[in-house]
């Protein structure tokens, strides 16, 4: 079949790592034919593209796709997708992220195509906005919604976020599991000395990892308060920071004020091939993010056998399993995240535990061949 994906930017994230696996599978696996349209990528976030190849998708640049609301820009977007659509003929159209969501249903509603698909990797509208963004977002949805087949969900709880915020009802959602490379995950440990030693950590240090871009409502700052109690009473604690962003001097600046600057190593962005490495070189990865679809990073680190301990927000209670995978922590919380870690970084035995139990628990429903089985799936009986 042919298949357009479109999405606002291939940055380096978790929306695009899951779209660009769904575009290669569906060439090497099903021979398909495969088209990935998207908007520029500028930004401190990195592009994908120039770290991993599209593995025969053909893509094609959207110049004013941008991710910023401007009506002239997205008024030539929509034209500029309508008219590629059109020449493509597409059997089935895939939208990801809010603006390439909306207009990319938009266009191919407009032109009749067999099947329109939107997956939601995180609600655009959440608590962290004015109240008029958030009621703006939310009918954008919603009137969107009504333009496409199926809304596929990387987690239930975004399909329990829409439904509650009627942009659709319940029976037009399917949840399917963001997909990823498990075997480099679940061989992250072969080279955790080599890894461990280039970045500078000796055997006896509890290296506790976070991966996300330095950007707010990412939670970097509830770490580094919690940092300071944490190193108080184990001093053999260090925090690996697996990112880059706009937020990097302010953090640095944090750190620096609250006498933590030697436990704080940063790496700056990374390509995705070189994060098993890092978490195999982790002892637990923490994740403080305040709103996040299901963020990747927590069953990447589960795959890898490392505990987690995350915010209850979103989707991390679906991989976050209290005293089975992980800790579960209310948002925004200090002292209990400084607990958290504290307890696992004082227990080898607990932290073995409960990251083999997450390993054997999501081994199977993340791996990206599985989700684009039933992506592909889903194609198949909306064109039927």
């Amino acid at each position: 079949m042919r298949v357009a994906h479109i999405i606002t930017r291939m940055i380096v994230g978790g929306a695009q790592e899951n779209t660009l696996f769904n575009c290669q599978d569906l060439v090497r696996d099903h021979g398909d034919e495969v088209f990935l349209l998207t908007g520029p990528s500028p930004g401190p976030e990195g592009e994908l593209l120039q770290q991993v190849q599209p593995g025969g998708t053909q893509m094609i640049t959207i110049p004013s796709l941008r991710r910023a609301i401007h009506p002239w820009h997205d008024w030539r977007a929509y034209r500029q997708i309508k008219k590629q659509l059109k020449r493509l003929q597409p059997d089935v159209v895939h939208t990801h992220s809010a603006k390439a969501g909306m207009l990319g249903r938009l266009a191919a509603w407009s032109l009749k195509l067999p099947v329109v698909v939107h997956t939601v990797h995180g609600a655009p509208f959440h608590p962290y906005q004015s109240a008029l963004a958030r009621r703006l977002f939310r009918r954008c949805e919603k009137f969107a919604a009504r333009r496409c087949h199926r809304l596929i969900s990387v987690a239930d709880a975004m399909t329990d976020q829409l439904v509650e915020a009627g942009v659709a009802d319940r029976d037009k959602f399917i949840t399917i599991q963001s997909g990823m490379d498990v075997a480099s995950f679940t061989a992250a440990n072969q080279l955790r000395s080599q890894r461990r030693q280039e970045l500078g950590f000796e055997d006896d240090q509890v290296v506790v990892g976070k991966i996300a871009r330095l950007f707010p409502l990412k939670g970097h700052c509830y770490l580094v308060e919690a940092a300071a109690e944490i190193v108080e009473y184990h001093p053999e604690v260090h925090f690996l920071l697996v990112g880059d962003g706009i937020l990097r001097a302010t953090l640095e600046q944090q750190i620096e004020a609250a006498g933590l600057a030697d436990h704080f190593h940063f790496t700056g962005l990374v390509p995705p091939d070189q994060i098993p490495g890092l978490i195999g070189a982790m002892d637990l990865l923490v994740h403080t993010s305040l709103r996040e679809g299901l963020a990747r990073a927590l069953p990447q680190a589960l795959l890898a056998g490392k505990p987690v301990i995350s915010y209850d927000v979103d989707g991390a209670r679906e991989v976050v399993i209290p005293d089975q995978t992980g800790i579960l922590l209310p948002a925004r919380a200090i002292e209990p995240l400084a607990e958290a870690v504290c307890r696992l970084a004082a227990d080898r035995a607990l932290r073995e535990r409960l990251g083999k139990e997450g390993q054997r628990r999501f081994s199977v429903p993340f791996g990206h061949q599985q989700m684009t089985r039933r992506i592909r799936a889903l194609y198949e009986d909306l064109l039927g």
